[in-house]
């Protein structure tokens, strides 16, 4: 979450009288993540988000998005939950950016996460790709080994400035990717940046999964493999295989993997990596100034890929066969 346009209380009340929620009490903007302009609303009936969707969010997707969380909860999963308007209506307008009001979750993202977290997380992704196997809606992984080269391209003249000879080990890492991909594995909806300040917990239960907003269909084990990225490696970029092995087998306790997903595990987790480190490649070289975000570190994912190289088989990630 991030703040790129700013709204005035006069704008956001007038858009507020388009729902039944209450009057405008307070709201303030939420500085975290680098995508869409994030606020905490407080009204006179509750608290809510509000989004004006930026970046890499096609408004045309948009209903996509948000149709998947009603779908999603009717079968169980807690999520936010898009708000009507008075005409039925879940998208508006504020500042001239496209925008919807989401219901409040309540919890903690976790910063450190423990092989508990890990667990509950694994489940929580399962339970996540089984409920939406009927959503009816398709849409295209628009961040998929498609288009990483065309990222590699935007970011390669002022690349190396980030590390010396970033680029060429990028460009030689997309040459194998793209000869080893696999395209034939179960599909399905999936996440797809399902980082731990995308999870809340209250203590140690999950409490609930928010930002859908790079969900797509896809390959079911590309997300286990986006998770154990985000999850598994300590500050020191370490692979903790105790937190892998936890979240992989609670997955496994909902969604079991096939042979040909365990195969696929490792160049799915290079993959993943390599999806991060050229999406904050980019995002680094050009964050708009003044916006209230700080970019991540793109060289943290670089990192990442090394020990994936190194990786000769799922058992490697905590895989019990």
């Amino acid at each position: 979450m991030a703040v790129y346009t700013d709204v005035t209380a006069e704008d956001l009340a007038n858009f507020l009288t388009r729902y039944d929620i209450g009057e405008l009490l307070s709201y303030k903007g939420i500085a975290e993540g680098v995508e869409n302009s994030n606020f905490l609303v407080h009204t006179s009936t509750g608290t809510f988000i509000l989004t004006l969707y930026e970046k890499r969010v096609a408004e045309g997707d948009l209903p996509f998005f948000l149709a998947l969380m009603e779908h999603l909860a009717a079968r169980g999963i807690t999520c936010p939950q898009p708000v009507k308007n008075k005409e039925g209506g879940m998208l508006g307008r504020v500042a001239g950016k496209p925008a919807a009001i989401v219901t409040f979750l309540d919890g903690l993202w976790i910063r450190r996460p423990n092989p508990g977290h890990c667990a509950a997380l694994g489940e929580a992704l399962a339970r996540l790709h089984v409920a939406g196997a009927d959503f009816p809606m398709r849409r295209a992984n628009a961040l998929s080994i498609d288009n990483w080269r065309p990222l590699y391209e935007h970011a390669r003249p002022r690349g190396d400035s980030v590390q010396p000879g970033l680029c060429g080990e990028i460009a030689k890492e997309l040459d194998a990717l793209e000869r080893a991909w696999p395209r034939a594995l179960p599909a399905g909806v999936i996440h797809a940046d399902l980082f731990p300040d995308n999870v809340f917990f209250l203590g140690n239960r999950l409490s609930g999964l928010i930002d859908f907003y790079f969900a797509c269909t896809d390959t079911l084990a590309y997300d286990v493999a986006i998770c154990l990225n985000a999850w598994c490696f300590e500050p020191d970029h370490a692979y903790n295989i105790t937190k892998g092995r936890a979240l992989l087998k609670a997955y496994a306790k909902v969604r079991a993997l096939s042979a040909e997903e365990r195969d696929a595990l490792p160049v799915l987790a290079r993959g993943a990596a390599m999806r991060f480190l050229l999406t904050r490649l980019v995002d680094w070289l050009a964050v708009p100034n003044g916006a209230l975000v700080k970019p991540k570190d793109p060289l943290e994912y670089f990192r990442k890929l090394r020990f994936h190289r190194s990786v000769r088989s799922a058992a490697d990630y905590g895989f019990d066969a």
